[in-house]
């Protein structure tokens, strides 16, 4: 099974100047803990992650005021990424790996063109490979 079976598609972004209060009324609306970051919306190429522990903890726990700080303050960058043709063992053992539990997927053009979570590898992988990702990256 490749990573374009069971990524989320298109996922919404946002860009570097968007303010934390912009980022999570993203998540809010989109019932989503990670926006990939791009140049610009017309430029999907990927330059970060931003989640909402990005937000808590460089943010709202450094005095940071969400109205004013930019994504690009707090996000992660150079931003982990796989490709749409990698396979779902690639995807797990990378996110195991590097103990994130979400990974933004990209195209040959390095533009962000979905992103997998935990809950996508439990919907679809077998239970045993679903459990392992789960049991590593908590570690």
């Amino acid at each position: 099974m490749q990573v374009k079976e069971i990524m989320t598609k298109d996922p919404v972004c946002c860009t570097p100047e968007a303010t934390l209060q912009e980022v999570a009324r993203l998540m809010l609306k989109h019932n989503c803990g990670e926006i990939p970051v791009v140049k610009s919306l017309g430029n999907k190429e990927l330059v970060g992650v931003i989640t909402d522990r990005d937000i808590t903890c460089r943010g709202v726990a450094d005095g940071k005021d969400p109205l004013k700080t930019m994504a690009s303050q707090c996000m992660s960058s150079p931003p982990l990424t796989i490709s749409a043709e990698a396979t779902l063992e690639e995807c797990c053992n990378t996110m195991e790996d590097h103990k994130v539990r979400r990974l933004p997927i990209v195209n040959e053009r390095g533009e962000c063109c979905g992103i997998v979570a935990q809950a996508d590898i439990a919907r679809h992988a077998p239970k045993f490979e679903a459990a392992e990702l789960v049991r590593e990256v908590s570690r």
